[in-house]
């Protein structure tokens, strides 16, 4: 009674042993419908066999529980010889059905070995006549099984097996029995079979059988389509129901014991171009990701990742391409990428030589104000993706060796936010004569940043007065080809001072476009900018042509799935150790929680598991005392460490052998560690605790996270950075089956907008703030708010109203402004404090 089977050590066993064994696994092909699984393996069908069947240690093994009861013994003269196989014999019909149906599996489902590395055939061989099976069941009369999605069946009637022939040569079962065993025991003794060891998996031990019970729903085609073509959901595929089974054993392991197999944690790491991936604290062995590969090539992730590249329309509700990765291909790319006849790459490119012919001409002092003085200040506005990406790249430079030397003499600021005190912290001590105002908007419509481009066009007429050729001298728009009549009219000059980009560039995904180009070009040189390009077009040609086995991006997608959507955990940190990654959070927060807070499929189904994550994050070692408690103790948050080997500016103090890096790193190295192993009572006794205050000071640990190491934080890895997480974010919208490429939800809040504006409006023009109720909005409690802000608020008419484009502050400093110092050593001396 054993649960485990290697042919190749019972080889080597007795011949009835062997071929009671060999029978056993034959039996359980037979009675548990093989058809009804992609892949066969020796062991499920074992255990499953021998919890479901009743078999006898006497030398006779029972068939199966149809046999007929009625079977009579007949006299030795009477019965047939079938000592040997032959044509005639019901034995010999019934192994050339399983030897052709056999057949037909491997061919059909590509078998493989579950949880061994090769393939059993008992019968591998055989050479028998290729004819008609009597034994076949007819689909059309089979309703008892529910995993058929085939035309044809691969099951056997075995009432028919023992009725076939009950006329003339009723065997008794001892001789069918005979019969069978003297049929194919010679024919198995003859047959090389070698297996590989299975791989160990800590223990807790898995159950072996993770195909499902035979009462679970679910398909199996290489199309998400029910039996009657009707579209179904990815979690009623037999990956996704395999997945949720083996999240079960997984959830009975610990990481603490997980971390000690030196095979898996040699086995769970990726490496490309510097950049190195340690997900061994993943709560994860390889057996997962092998069933995530396996989901993965159910949802056809790979001709997916194609198709985004090659420019198909995969954002359906906008019918739009996703070409974020044009907007780095590299200049031999040319005429490989086209959306509606147009060549994509060659458009990005002839926008980024527009991109560094005008913000040479700036920095050199060729392109001046509309006074004649050099533009020295860059107020960039937008807002969301056409400010958090920017402004995430603008942080890392700001204290990058080259890009601080490239920014002398120069200031970036980013205004995004309507709230007026955003213009006041931005304009304050500016000089708007020395001022470029860059704004951001695709579609040149976003509420919200039109009305600071329209406060920033006032603040320049203040100063200089209202001459149209101000405007076209001292304000810039990136936005799509379809708004160029929007910037028309704006006042802008749309031939020197317009740069476009395109519909297939979402705002969180452009960065990399004329929205990222042209702020960060105009302060630390495009030559900088390229790098960053390149740096992301690196990652771009790793995710698209590394095997998923080693692709970065897609390890850590597949890994995003496993632990939303199997694991539980609804929430997601990003840890930089690196100050100047302290807006990268922000920016993934918006890429991730915009693209991928979904529930509807692109089949148009509503979703019944778990996508979109929570996604926050803080710098270490700030975040440590900040939320950690949490992560530690509280409930289970994966993380994502990012740490670099060097830094853009260590310290060294003397009499001190470990540099301020070393220090931060020290914790980088062991948070993970911490948060995977935890602490034991015995370990918190140890340490001399009081017994009744052990228990708040345990840890229970088993938390995931993973670790991405790059060499320094300079402007490619940065491009290194960003690519990676966008990627990992169509990866995981690819598997959830959903659009990561639109944001109707955005839309919606700001639809109501514009309505409370126009109650505002009529509030504000009835003149009388005594009235209990000016307007009525959406409900009561609408309606209250609404007239509470109206009766306590000044209107722009009101005499007491103290409102101005031009603030206080910005009339009283702009003209004590000072140019920056020619000079800015950030670096001190060869590492060490000056």
């Amino acid at each position: 009674k054993t649960t485990k089977f290697n042919f190749s050590a019972l080889n080597a066993m007795s011949r009835d042993l062997f071929s009671q064994l060999v029978f056993l696994v034959v039996a359980g092909i037979i009675v548990d419908h093989v058809s009804s699984y992609t892949q066969v393996s020796n062991r499920c069908l074992s255990r499953r066999l021998i919890a479901q069947r009743r078999w006898i240690n006497d030398d006779t093994v029972l068939f199966a529980s149809k046999a007929p009861d009625d079977v009579k013994s007949k006299q030795d003269s009477e019965k047939p010889d079938y000592s040997s196989p032959h044509e005639d014999s019901p034995v010999y019909q019934f192994f050339v059905n399983l030897q052709q149906q056999y057949q037909q599996l491997q061919d059909d489902y590509n078998i493989s070995g579950e949880y061994s590395d090769s393939v059993i055939n008992p019968w591998e061989g055989l050479q028998l006549p290729q004819i008609p099976s009597p034994f076949l069941i007819d689909d059309h009369k089979t309703t008892t099984h529910n995993h058929h999605t085939k035309h044809h069946s691969y099951g056997w009637d075995l009432d028919h097996v023992f009725h076939q022939h009950s006329d003339k040569d009723k065997l008794p079962h001892d001789d069918l029995m005979a019969s069978f065993l003297n049929f194919i025991i010679p024919v198995h003794a003859t047959t090389a079979t070698t297996t590989t060891p299975v791989k160990k998996e800590t223990l807790p031990k898995e159950d072996v059988n993770e195909e499902g019970d035979g009462d679970e729903e679910y398909h199996d085609d290489e199309t998400n389509l029910s039996p009657s073509g009707k579209v179904r959901l990815v979690s009623q595929t037999r990956e996704w129901k395999r997945l949720e089974k083996h999240a079960q054993h997984i959830k009975t392991t610990h990481l603490r014991d997980l971390l000690q197999d030196q095979e898996r944690c040699d086995s769970m790491y990726a490496a490309h171009d510097g950049v190195y991936l340690d997900y061994s604290r993943q709560r994860a062995t390889q057996k997962t990701l092998a069933h995530l590969l396996d989901l993965a090539r159910r949802q056809k992730l790979q001709e997916r990742i194609q198709a985004m590249y090659k420019g198909d329309k995969i954002n359906f509700t906008e019918k739009r391409a996703v070409l974020h990765t044009a907007l780095r291909a590299p200049r031999s790319e040319i005429g490989s990428v086209f959306v509606d006849g147009t060549d994509a790459v060659k458009e990005v490119h002839e926008v980024l030589d527009q991109v560094k012919y005008f913000t040479d001409a700036i920095r050199s002092g060729e392109i001046r104000g509309y006074t004649g003085k050099r533009l020295r200040n860059i107020i960039s506005v937008g807002i969301g993706g056409s400010y958090l990406g920017p402004e995430f790249l603008h942080e890392v430079l700001k204290t990058e060796p080259e890009g601080i030397n490239s920014a002398l003499g120069y200031s970036l600021r980013f205004l995004s936010n309507v709230d007026p005190v955003d213009v006041e912290r931005t304009c304050a001590d500016l000089d708007p004569e020395e001022t470029l105002i860059v704004i951001v908007s695709k579609t040149f419509t976003t509420a919200e940043t039109m009305l600071n481009a329209r406060t920033m066009r006032q603040w320049l007429w203040d100063f200089m007065g209202d001459d149209k050729e101000v405007v076209r001298k001292h304000v810039v728009a990136c936005a799509s080809v379809s708004a160029t009549d929007k910037v028309e009219a704006f006042g802008i000059d749309t031939d020197q001072y317009f740069f476009r980009f395109w519909d297939w560039v979402g705002g969180r995904y452009s960065v990399c476009s004329a929205a990222g180009a042209v702020p960060i070009s105009l302060l630390y040189g495009y030559d900088l900018f390229e790098k960053f390009l390149k740096g992301a077009q690196s990652i771009d040609e790793h995710f698209l042509n590394a095997p998923f086995e080693r692709n970065i991006p897609v390890l850590m997608g597949l890994l995003g799935v496993w632990n939303m959507s199997f694991m539980g955990y609804n929430t997601r940190t990003t840890l930089p150790y690196a100050e100047a990654l302290l807006k990268l959070p922000a920016h993934i927060q918006q890429l991730d929680m915009e693209s991928n807070g979904k529930s509807i499929t692109k089949e148009g189904l509503e979703i019944d598991y778990a996508v979109g994550e929570v996604d926050f994050g803080e710098p270490g070692t700030n975040g440590q005392h900040s939320f950690f408690q949490l992560l530690h103790m509280g409930q289970t948050v994966p993380c994502d460490f990012i740490g670099f080997v060097q830094s853009q500016h260590d310290l060294c103090l003397d009499g001190e052998s470990l540099s301020a890096h070393d220090e931060l790193m020290a914790n980088f190295f062991a948070q993970p560690d911490a948060l995977a192993c935890g602490k034991t009572a015995e370990e918190v006794r140890a340490q001399g605790v009081e017994e009744e205050l052990i228990v708040h000071r345990m840890f229970k640990g088993n938390r995931p996270s993973l670790s991405l190491l790059l060499p320094k934080l300079t402007a490619y890895a940065t491009g290194q950075l960003l690519a990676i997480y966008e990627h990992r974010t169509a990866v995981q919208g690819f598997m959830w089956d959903i659009n990561s490429f639109d944001q109707w939800g955005v839309e919606l809040g700001k639809q109501l907008a514009i309505r409370v504006k126009k109650l505002l409006e009529k509030g504000r023009r009835s003149g009388n703030s005594d009235e209990a109720a000016v307007v009525d909005g959406e409900s009561p409690a609408t309606t209250r708010i609404l007239n509470y802000y109206l009766e306590n608020s000044a209107s722009c008419g009101d005499e007491n109203c103290e409102a101005n484009p031009l603030t206080s502050v910005t009339r009283k400093t702009h003209r004590e402004h000072f140019p920056p110092p020619d000079a800015n050593d950030l670096g001190g001396k060869n590492g060490r404090l000056a």
